[in-house]
This record gives C-alpha cells, sequence and structure tokens, in this order.
C-alpha cells in the first residue's frame, strides 16, 4: 500500500504519518528531509549526482552512508531546504529515490507533491491544512523555543515560495481529500485519515472477491 499526505509545514503531516504507518505496518518517509538532507550536502560541498539519501525503517536519514538525522530540523535547514526544493534538478534527483523508496516498500510518505508528483497512483491521498498562525504556535511547541510572529512570517515566506515554484507546487491532488487540522486533536486528525485507509482496504478487498 501507498498513502501520500501532503500539506504545508507544521499542518500535522509527520505525527499522523507516523501513526498511520503503525498502524497498518507501513515504513514513514518525511521527504521534507530528503530535502534538509540535500541542503545539508550542498553546505559539506557535495555535488547533487555524489549524493545518495537512505530512510532506515527505524526512520534515521543517511547521507552518503552518514547518519545525520538530528542535524536536519533546525531554523537554518528549514529555510535552506525551502530553497533548494525549488530547483528542477534537486526535485528530479528526489523524486526518483522517492520512487525507488515507495516501490520496495509499503509506504507513508509525505511532503507536498507526493499525491500530485511522486506518487499519483497512491491507493490514498491526504492533505492536511491549518492557519499559519496555528502551525507557528505547534512549530514552537515542538521546539520549545522561538517568537510566534517570526515563525508564523516564516512559515509564511515558506508557504508562498512552495505554493508558487514553477515545479511541482504545494497544492492538493485532486483526488485528496483535505483534512483541516485545526481545532481538532491530533487523535481526532489520526483517526479520520485511518478511516480513510481502512474505506480503502475494504474497497480492495471488495473488489477482488467480486472479480471475475
Amino acid at each position: 500500500m501507498k498513502i501520500a499526505i501532503d500539506g504545508p509545514a507544521a499542518s500535522g503531516k509527520t505525527s499522523v504519518g507516523q501513526a498511520l504507518a503503525r498502524q497498518f505496518n507501513l515504513r514513514f518517509v518525511e521527504t521534507g528531509k530528503m530535502y534538509r538532507a540535500v541542503a545539508l550536502a550542498f553546505d559539506r560541498g557535495i555535488k547533487l549526482s555524489d549524493i545518495d539519501i537512505q530512510v532506515t525503517r527505524d526512520e534515521r536519514f543517511l547521507l552518503n552512508g552518514q547518519d545525520v538525522t538530528s542535524q536536519l530540523h533546525t531554523q537554518e535547514m528549514d529555510q535552506k531546504s525551502s530553497q533548494v526544493a525549488t530547483l528542477p534538478n534537486v526535485r528530479e534527483r528526489m523524486v526518483e529515490m522517492q520512487r525507488k523508496i515507495a516501490d520496495q516498500h509499503g509506504v507513508v510518505m509525505e511532503g507536498r507533491d507526493i499525491g500530485t508528483v511522486v506518487l499519483p497512483n497512491a491507493d490514498v491521498k491526504i492533505f492536511l491544512d491549518a492557519p499559519a498562525h496555528e502551525r507557528a504556535r505547534r512549530r514552537i511547541e515542538q521546539r520549545d523555543c522561538g517568537d510566534l510572529d517570526q515563525v508564523e512570517q516564516e512559515l509564511m515566506v515558506r508557504d508562498k515560495r512552495d505554493s508558487e515554484r514553477a515545479v511541482a507546487p504545494l497544492k492538493p491532488a485532486t483526488d485528496a481529500t483535505i483534512l483541516h487540522t485545526d481545532q481538532k486533536a491530533l487523535e481526532e486528525v489520526i483517526s479520520e485519515a485511518s478511516n480513510l485507509v481502512r474505506g480503502r482496504l475494504e474497497d480492495v478487498a471488495w473488489a477482488a472477491e467480486n472479480r471475475d
């Protein structure tokens, strides 16, 4: 099974994706960290053609064999990863890697263009959304630091860049289910997403039983 979860930064993609992966015994792939790893590689002077990124079963990110997971979630990497993600050659390389992972494993893959570009034939497509102010509050809560107004402004700048880029812009797939996560507990959002996956599994089972 391939589950695609898209949405802007801090909309709940990681929490929901991890929950679904555990529940349905799938591999969770946070593609945003792959772009962060690319940004880190560029900082280290590594050429795109020499970059290799692996995602382990326990969600560790290996850059050319080195575990760099702890270095990826910083405000600096937030902005740099969004910038490198606008580069067509970077996106082409990452999409190739992401599809290879999805072909090798059952996955819950989250990002900004999973349902539209990376896995257009995903079994389930979900788009999570919430206002920038709410997402900024969550981001500060996650990192236990930051100024709310500053983080909100940074998220809005990133939303604009991601939505207006020429290649694979941030937008819901036409066949995605949009879940608004503001004013909802995380457990409620996970339950809604789980019901979508169960419904798809039931449809597949019914089709198999009634196939000629």
